[in-house]
C-alpha cells in the first residue's frame, strides 16, 4: 500500500465520469462538488498483496501524521500510480472503506473521494516541513514495487534481467542506463522532452532527482547566473559563497534540525560528528553578517549566494527539473532596520519586474498572514502584514492573501507562475524574518549608539534555477532568447563551392561580435536538410552562403520561425546582432 499526505488547507473535488467498468454507486449528496478545509489530504493506492496487517501499518501512519499536523480531519483519496502492481477494484474499495470506518471509530471526521470514478480536484497544500510526504507498506520479504518497476521496464527495452544483475548493483546500473526517458505519455511541449532534444541535460539513476547539465545547458544556466549577477551588482548586493557542508550545530541554532531533517542529507562522520549538505543559504548568511561588527550605516546589507543546495525530496514527487533533489537558486538575505521594510520590498519588486518581463512571463503574488504558532510580538507582525499589503497595492501587480501562511517567523509574499499546462508553481519568494537574526544573536549599532537587532528579508527571483529552466522551456518551447539559446547563429554553404566563402563569413562575424556562438553547417546535404536542423535545434538564425550572396558580398539571413531575408549587409546584421544581445532581447 502506497500512501502521500498532504496537509492542506483545503481540498476541493467532484466526480465527472466513471474511470472503471464498475465504480462505486454514488449518493446525490457525493455526486456534488465537496469541499474540506484543514484536512489531512491520504492519496491512498491499494497494491497486489496488500493483507490486514499492512492495513494495520498504513493507519497507524496516518494517525501519527495527523498527531504531528494536529489535524482531526482526514479525507481518502484513491489515486492508481503507474505500476502493474496495482490490486483489482474490488479489494482496492474494501481496504479503503475498511480504513474509513477505522478512522471514524477514533473520532477522526473522515471524508472519502468517490472510487472508481475521474474527478477533478483543486487542493492548496500548507508548505511545511510534514506537508509532503510518501510512504510505502508492504508484505515483509516482498520485492519492492518500484524494483519489479524497473525490472518489467528493461525487460521490456534492453532484454531479459539475470539474477547476478539484480545482486550486483553496476551490472544492474548498467541496465538501467540503456532505458530511455518514455516520451509517449509526455506533452510535445513538455520540457523533459525538449531538454531531450536540445541537449541540455539528462538523468541518470546513480543520482536520482540531480540533473546532469550537459555542455548546451551549462550556456543557458550560466547565462542567466550572468544576468542575475549584473543586474544584482547594480542594485548593492555582494556576492558571498559559503560551505556545502555544515556541521549539525549550525541547524540546531537555526531550528532547521528540529524542523527540516527529514529533507537534508546527512552523514555521520564519527568523531568529527554529523554533518549535513547544505539545504538552504540562511544559516550561512547568518554567520556572515555576525562575523564582524556592523553599525546603521552599514544597512541595508544585502548578502547573495548562488550555491548548491541538496534537498531529500521523496522519490514519488520528483519531475524532471520542476522537483529536484540538486539546484541552485538565486539566494539573498537582505539584513534590514524596521524601518527599511517597506522601501527594501519596494526595490526587490522592482528587481522581480525586471527579471520576469525580459521573459515575457505573467506572474503575480501571494501575501501569507500570521499562522497560529508563530514567534515574536504580534504588534511587529501586524505592522509587516499591513506594510506589505500596502506595498502590493501600490505595485499594480494582482495579488491574493493567504490567511496563516505565513512562516512561522514572519509573513511572506510568494511569486506565483503558471506553467504551460495551467499549474501552478512557487518560483521565488520574498519573506519577512524577525526570528533567525535573534537566534544567532545578530546587532548592529544604532544612531543612539545602542545595539539593536536587524530585521532579515529572505528573498529569490528566479527561485531554483532548475525549475526556472524548465517552466522557461516549456512557456517558449525551447525557443529560447537570443541571448540565451546554446548556440545564437549557424552558418550553411548552399554547395562545396561555398564552402570556404561560408567559412569566412563565420569568423568574420565571429570577431566582430566577441563571445558569439556560432557555429557551421557544411555537410554533404541538402540545403533543406540543413535549414530543417537548424529549426529543429531552435537556432535563432540561419546564414545561408550561395552564389549570388558571395558575388554580392550579402548574406541570406534567416530568421527562427520566419521567411528568409536576402541581401542583408554583413555590417548590417552584425550591428543588429550585437544589439539584440546587450539588450537581452
Amino acid at each position: 500500500m502506497r500512501i502521500i499526505t498532504l496537509h492542506c488547507d483545503y481540498i476541493r473535488f467532484k466526480p465527472l465520469k466513471k474511470a472503471i467498468k464498475a465504480p462505486e454507486d454514488l449518493s446525490e449528496e457525493r455526486k456534488k462538488e465537496i469541499t474540506v478545509k484543514d484536512p489531512l489530504v491520504v492519496m491512498t493506492a491499494v497494491e497486489k498483496g496488500d493483507n490486514d496487517q499492512i492495513l494495520k501499518q498504513t493507519l497507524d501512519s496516518i494517525r501519527k501524521t495527523a498527531g504531528e499536523v494536529k489535524t482531526k480531519r482526514i479525507v481518502l483519496y484513491p489515486y492508481a500510480h503507474l505500476s502493474s502492481n496495482l490490486s483489482d477494484p474490488t479489494t482496492a474499495l474494501e481496504y479503503m472503506t475498511e480504513a474509513e470506518q477505522a478512522l471514524k471509530a477514533e473520532g477522526f471526521e473522515v471524508v472519502r473521494a468517490p472510487f472508481g470514478y475521474y474527478k477533478e480536484f483543486e487542493l492548496k497544500v500548507k508548505g511545511h516541513p510534514l506537508s509532503e510526504l510518501s510512504k510505502e507498506f508492504r508484505v515483509e520479504g516482498a520485492e519492492p514495487s518500484r524494483l519489479k518497476d524497473v525490472k518489467e521496464e528493461i525487460k521490456a527495452k534492453v532484454g531479459k534481467v539475470e539474477k547476478d544483475e539484480l545482486l550486483d548493483p553496476l551490472k544492474l546500473h548498467s541496465k538501467i542506463s540503456q532505458v530511455k526517458l518514455d516520451t509517449s505519455k509526455l506533452k510535445d511541449n513538455d520540457h523533459r522532452i525538449i531538454g531531450q532534444k536540445l541537449g541540455l541535460f539528462m538523468f541518470n539513476e546513480s543520482s536520482p532527482g540531480c540533473p546532469y547539465w550537459l555542455p548546451n545547458g551549462v550556456l543557458v544556466y550560466n547565462e542567466l547566473l550572468n544576468f542575475w549577477r549584473e543586474e544584482h551588482k547594480k542594485a548593492g548586493y555582494h556576492e558571498t559563497m559559503t560551505p556545502l557542508v555544515n556541521k549539525k550545530e549550525l541547524y540546531d541554532v537555526s531550528g532547521h534540525w528540529h524542523h527540516y531533517k527529514e529533507n537534508m542529507f546527512i552523514a555521520d562522520m564519527g568523531e568529527d560528528g554529523t554533518y549535513c549538505l547544505k539545504p538552504m543559504n540562511c544559516p550561512n548568511a547568518m554567520l556572515i553578517f555576525k562575523s564582524q561588527t556592523r553599525s546603521y550605516k552599514d544597512l541595508p546589507l544585502r548578502l547573495s549566494d548562488a550555491d548548491r543546495l541538496h534537498r531529500y525530496e521523496l522519490s514519488g514527487v520528483l519531475n524532471g527539473l520542476l522537483r529536484v533533489r540538486s539546484f541552485q537558486q538565486d539566494d539573498s538575505h537582505n539584513f534590514i532596520t524596521e524601518d527599511m521594510i517597506g522601501s527594501e520590498y519596494g526595490e526587490i519588486f522592482k528587481i522581480c519586474e525586471k527579471f520576469y518581463s525580459i521573459f515575457s512571463l505573467e506572474y503575480t503574488f501571494r501575501l501569507g498572514t500570521r499562522p497560529e504558532k508563530f514567534l515574536g510580538d504580534p504588534k511587529t507582525w501586524d505592522k509587516a502584514e499591513k506594510t506589505l499589503k500596502d506595498i502590493l497595492k501600490v505595485s499594480g501587480k494582482k495579488f491574493t492573501i493567504a490567511e496563516g501562511d505565513g512562516a512561522f517567523y514572519g509573513p511572506k509574499v510568494d511569486i506565483l507562475m503558471k506553467d504551460s499546462l495551467g499549474r501552478e508553481w512557487q518560483m521565488g519568494t520574498i519573506q519577512l524574518d524577525f526570528q533567525l537574526p535573534q537566534r544567532f544573536g545578530l546587532k548592529y549599532v544604532d544612531k543612539d549608539g545602542k545595539d539593536k537587532i536587524p530585521v532579515v528579508i529572505h528573498r529569490v527571483i528566479y527561485g531554483s534555477l532548475e525549475r526556472f529552466i524548465g517552466i522557461l522551456l516549456e512557456h517558449t518551447n525551447g525557443a529560447l532568447p537570443l541571448w540565451l539559446s546554446p548556440v545564437q547563429v549557424r552558418v550553411i554553404d548552399f554547395t562545396e563551392r561555398n564552402t570556404k566563402y561560408a567559412q569566412e563569413i563565420a569568423d568574420e562575424i565571429k570577431e566582430a561580435v566577441p563571445g558569439l556562438r556560432i557555429d557551421s553547417d557544411f555537410r554533404n546535404t541538402t540545403v533543406s536538410d540543413k535549414v530543417r536542423d537548424a529549426e529543429m535545434q531552435k537556432i535563432p538564425y540561419t546564414l545561408v552562403i550561395g552564389d549570388k550572396e558571395e558575388q554580392a558580398k550579402t548574406l541570406a539571413v534567416r530568421e527562427r520561425g520566419n521567411k528568409p531575408k536576402f541581401g542583408i549587409k554583413i555590417t548590417d546584421f552584425v550591428k543588429d546582432i550585437k544589439e539584440k544581445i546587450e539588450k537581452r532581447q
